[in-house]
């Protein structure tokens, strides 16, 4: 079942032309149209779907530096500091409430860690507290957990997914934007070695700058045109409860389960780390690089087989221009929630808050979460195609760092400064053999 996300109108008349078209109108599409109209170029945003449908709406709300990789973590700070003044800056609510972010747990190997990425981080000027045991249970009234510490960030946050990207498209529009919905971009029109137009589904927009935002379907897209880009899909499960009492006004992530306080009275409740893979082709191509990736993330996931070999993101398929593609066989990427990790979040939460026994769910769904076999996201030029850019593969993480990351593509397509150093998240990390290793933070 699809969460439920703002809805928006769209533009009536596709341009023949744009100086900028964008593919896919999640959060990251939509960020980077918002910034690019601001400065003034004519943009057209696209999207098979509706704006926010896939992963912008499916997750959990959390707008973090805490705990991020070092590499991305100067862009989730810059991204922290848009958030606090976007709904302001937009005319419209987007949900973002500077409540903080709380960590904490049982287990020392968690606690370790926690406490060595604090320390690194104070090198970025992020502090994060940590925690002693007698503080985490100050912090967590209520909670029956035996925690042996935990960290805090008081200047972290939470959004409502259903409300930002939507919020964030329709700025776009006010500075002159165009949204076209339910209009799949089936390729590019290429002359000359470099990009020309994008065939969409309603005919061709002759542009020499494409921003390619797809989530888990850019790497299809891209094999579409011969270009590498290692992606893997998980699926993950999370959902939303009906009002219940207030133990955290922000994000708590404990044993096992997280919560996250909804502007609706309820919890949005995920479970960290859990999540399925399927076998596909795409996963296969890309096995060797995600190697290290799959060894230091194994121990929560399940896997399987399933339709992934013949729709969606990760198939085998090819397709003519001028014929229905992958992408209007699915509109929607909306796998079903697992109700066994529906019932352990319950009984976990209720475990840790005897307040929150017996809490009834309003609606749970589930979510693809496309990864780099590092971790961190590609947002870059495409240097083998003069006119291509990336931002894509945020690995989870793309809702709450969705406003820097937005303005760091609009600034590399405009040729503006960067908001932050782009080098982390080069596209030619991909392809031309570097060692891209294991993760870092989640």
């Amino acid at each position: 079942m699809s969460p439920p996300v703002q809805p928006v109108v769209s533009d009536e008349k596709l341009p023949s032309s744009a100086e900028i078209v964008v593919i896919g109108a999640g959060i990251a599409g939509s960020t980077a149209t918002y910034w690019l109209a601001k400065r003034g170029h004519r943009v057209a945003l696209l999207d098979k779907g509706v704006i926010g449908g896939e992963q912008t709406s499916r997750n959990w709300g959390w707008c973090r530096q805490q705990h991020r990789d070092l590499r991305e973590l100067p862009l989730a700070m810059k991204s922290l500091e848009i958030w606090g003044d976007l709904s302001r800056e937009l005319g419209a609510e987007t949900g973002f409430r500077r409540t903080g972010l709380t960590y904490v747990t049982d287990r020392p190997d968690d606690f370790a860690q926690w406490e060595a990425w604090t320390l690194k981080a104070r090198e970025y000027q992020m502090h994060s507290r940590v925690l002693s045991a007698a503080e985490a249970k100050e912090l967590t009234p209520g909670s029956t957990g035996p925690w042996i510490g935990g960290v805090h960030s008081p200047s972290d946050g939470r959004a409502e997914p259903s409300l930002a990207g939507p919020a964030l498209a329709e700025g776009a529009r006010k500075h002159g934007a165009t949204l076209h919905q339910h209009c799949a971009a089936r390729g590019l029109d290429i002359e000359g070695g470099k990009v020309a137009g994008v065939i969409t589904e309603h005919g061709i927009i002759r542009t020499r700058t494409v921003l390619l935002a797809g989530g888990a379907w850019s790497s299809l897209f891209c094999r579409r045109h011969d270009l590498r880009l290692a992606q893997a899909s998980v699926r993950s499960t999370s959902f939303a409860t009906v009002a219940a009492p207030e133990v955290t006004d922000g994000g708590l992530s404990m044993p096992d389960v997280t919560i996250r306080r909804r502007l609706d009275g309820g919890y949005t409740v995920g479970l960290g780390g859990r999540g399925l893979v399927e076998l596909s082709p795409q996963g296969l191509l890309y096995a060797r690089q995600f190697w290290p990736t799959f060894r230091k993330r194994r121990t929560g996931l399940t896997f399987g087989i399933g339709r992934s070999f013949l729709e969606g993101p990760e198939s085998f398929a090819n397709w003519s221009f001028d014929l229905e593609s992958p992408f209007e066989r699915q509109r929607t990427l909306d796998p079903a929630a697992d109700p066994v990790l529906v019932e352990r979040g319950l009984t976990r939460l209720g475990d840790h808050y005897p307040a929150l026994k017996g809490l009834k769910v309003a609606h749970a769904w589930g979510g693809l979460i496309d990864s780099t076999p590092d971790g961190i996201p590609v947002i870059s030029a495409v240097d083998p195609l003069p006119g291509l850019f990336l931002s894509t593969g945020y690995t989870g993480h793309g809702f709450g760092i969705g406003p820097g990351a937005g303005r760091l593509a609009a600034d590399l397509i405009a040729g503006d400064p960067p908001i932050v150093d782009p080098t982390p998240f080069r596209y030619s990390r991909m392809i031309d053999g570097t060692d891209l290793g294991a993760p870092g933070m989640m």
